[in-house]
Parts: C-alpha cells; sequence; structure tokens
C-alpha cells in the first residue's frame, strides 16, 4: 500500500489549509498543519480530561491543588506562593481555589511553624482521599486516550513535545 492510498481523508485542518492556499497562495500555510491540530487536539484533550475530575467534583484548577499537595508528600503541605508556583497560576487565583478547596473540606489552612506570619494549605484525610482517588482515574484516561495512538507513536510524540517544549523554554 502506497502512501498516497493509506492517507486519511482530509479533516477540518486541511480544508482551513486549502481555503488559504486558495486565497492566498503567495502564503505558505504548512505550519498550521501541525500547530492547528495540535491545538485542536489540546482542546479535544482538555474536554476528555476535565470529564474525570468532573466525576470526582473537581474542575481542573481544584485538581492542580489537590495534587500540588498530594506530589509534596508528608504532610502534603505547601505554602500558597509554592502552590501558586507548582499550579503556574497567579496567588490571587490561588487564594480562590483553596477557599473553595476549604469549604469542600478538601484543604485546610494553619499557621506556619517555621513563619508565624506565613500560613501553609494542607490536604484534609478526605482531600487525600478524594486526590488518589481522582488522580487514579486520571492516569487511566491519559493511559486510554494514548492507546489511541499506540506505544510506539506516543513515545515518538513525546520526544518530538519535549524537544520542542525544551526550545520554546530557552
Amino acid at each position: 500500500m502506497s502512501d498516497e492510498t493509506s492517507r486519511p481523508a482530509p479533516d477540518h485542518v486541511d480544508r482551513i489549509q486549502a481555503a488559504w492556499a486558495r486565497e492566498r497562495p503567495d502564503v505558505d500555510v504548512r505550519p498550521q498543519g501541525v500547530i492547528g491540530r495540535l491545538h485542536r487536539l489540546a482542546n479535544a484533550l482538555t474536554e476528555e480530561i476535565t470529564a474525570v475530575y468532573r466525576e470526582h467534583g473537581l474542575g481542573e484548577g481544584e485538581f492542580d491543588v489537590l495534587a500540588a499537595l498530594r506530589r509534596a508528600g508528608e504532610p502534603f503541605e505547601r505554602a500558597p506562593g509554592e502552590l501558586a508556583a507548582h499550579t503556574m497560576v497567579t496567588t490571587g487565583a490561588m487564594t480562590k481555589r483553596v477557599d473553595r478547596l476549604e469549604a469542600a473540606g478538601l484543604v485546610s489552612r494553619r499557621p506556619s511553624a517555621a513563619d508565624g506570619r506565613g500560613r501553609v494549605v494542607g490536604l484534609t484525610p478526605h482531600g487525600r482521599e478524594v486526590i488518589d482517588r481522582a488522580f487514579t482515574a486520571h492516569m487511566a484516561n491519559e493511559h486510554r486516550l494514548l492507546a489511541m495512538i499506540g506505544e510506539r507513536d506516543a513515545d515518538a510524540v513525546e520526544a518530538v513535545l519535549r524537544r520542542w517544549l525544551t526550545a520554546l523554554d530557552a
């Protein structure tokens, strides 16, 4: 079977590229093949991933905070500024997330033993149960999603994305 006969049917990005090629033949639209598909894939994956969070009563932000606390190890605590850095949100956004999680009984705040003026946020026993269940389901979901392309392709995509992100971070 040749490459031409095994090529999938045109998708949404192919149609956009064809329209641009017709309307602006002077502009090379090949990057849309990668960037456009990555954008569409990111949106689709976000939907698939956040559906699992919702099954556990969590939004994406809440999952991120609970996961950052769980990854901290015993006693599953971090300062709010440290949490913000680990989840890449502002301290103001972190305060709102922690408020919601505290109201739900998933985290607690207490004064810092190291700094009397500081506070720490920690998982409650219920919060640990919730994040452990949600994380297990999340990883099963990610395995399911990657199984759609197979291990070999997943490894290749991971290698390419790692190189690309390293170049962007540099």
